[in-house]
């Protein structure tokens, strides 16, 4: 009678622990529905992202809005004004651009396992956000038209009618750089009351940069590195200059909004970018991983041999529409 009661209690105590490994199985697996990524990366880089985590979630539809930084949170703005935000995922250029949202209390607040392998300093305090990778703002140069490569950023004020940037009206990176570099002695506004006087092409994104000086159009640019060195190796006639003076950084951070309506999902996304395996896909997608023990792709500096320009994020966030503003009056955008 007694061995018989002790095997009625291993059968349930097995019988429970499967239970419980069907459970948590289910979890993982059960993951599914509808998810909204908006982001400012490129269209194809977003769609392999996306394409990569469906292997690992087939279940979750993801849907794609790419804009520059700046128009993703024109529109993500605008939803909040129709009391109806649509995003569930948020990834685009800069950490001050989530200040923002965050000041509005429109992030929702996600701490990561994989943020132990984030350095602390890109991972928002209170898990609002964490950056994603390493770009920097550097110059690209046509090869066919350009011997000599300069090595400073002062080539962008002496070459009238052949230099190319983004505008900051546009590009979240570009706005990020505006502040950065309009704060940075031996820049401030008189740099760029020099390149106006230069007579330089403004575009709306980086990659309009990059196809304006890889045809011969200008000769120089300002533009992030990730597509210089990717160019570069598709045998494009470019070659990507980091500045003695340094160059300005941003993480392309990713956070999960307020009122994300698959949670779940928008979780399992985060975690995945921010993995082993999500940052190896940066990686070979060409940009610079920001998880510890990434190698960064062929061409591209690591944040620890970058000389980094930078400035208090929140004097950033607060001034940033003020910097935009002059650039605009400045420049005639």
């Amino acid at each position: 009678m007694f061995k018989l009661k002790n095997v009625i209690i291993l059968v349930l105590v097995v019988s429970m622990l499967a239970a419980c490994s069907s459970a948590n199985s289910e979890t993982e697996e059960g993951i599914s529905g509808d998810l909204s990524f908006y982001t400012s990366q490129p269209d194809a880089d977003a769609e392999q992202l996306v394409a990569a985590f469906n292997e690992e979630y087939p279940d979750v539809n993801v849907s794609i809005y790419r804009s520059g930084t700046e128009e993703v949170i024109s529109k993500v703005q605008a939803e909040k004004e129709a009391g109806d935000v649509q995003a569930d995922v948020l990834l685009v250029a800069d950490s001050v651009t989530f200040e923002n949202l965050k000041e509005q209390d429109m992030l929702f607040s996600y701490e990561s396992e994989e943020y132990a392998s984030i350095p602390e300093e890109f991972v928002d305090a209170d898990h609002m956000y964490s950056g994603t990778k390493i770009m920097s703002t550097a110059l690209v140069v046509n090869t066919d038209n350009v011997s000599e490569m300069p090595t400073s950023w002062n080539v962008l004020t002496e070459e009238a009618d052949n230099i190319a940037m983004p505008s900051p009206l546009y590009s979240g990176a570009a706005a990020y750089n505006l502040g950065v570099l309009t704060r940075t002695d031996g820049f401030g506004w008189e740099f760029y009351e020099s390149i106006q006087a230069n007579n330089p092409m403004i575009t709306q994104g980086n990659g309009a940069v990059l196809k304006s000086v890889a045809a011969g159009e200008v000769d120089y640019g300002m533009v992030v590195d990730f597509i210089v060195a990717r160019a570069e190796l598709e045998g494009s006639p470019v070659s990507l200059v980091y500045p003695d003076e340094g160059v300005p950084v941003i993480t392309e951070p990713i956070g999960i909004m307020k009122d994300a309506q698959n949670e779940a999902a928008a979780k399992a996304f985060v975690d995945f970018v921010l993995s082993e395996q999500g940052q190896e896909l940066a990686a070979e997608i060409g940009y610079t991983p920001i998880r510890e023990g990434i190698e960064a792709p062929e061409g591209l500096k690591t944040i620890e041999e970058m000389d980094v320009l930078d400035a208090d994020v929140n004097q950033l966030y607060q001034a940033r529409e003020e910097d935009k503003q002059q650039f605009s009056e400045l420049f005639g955008e």
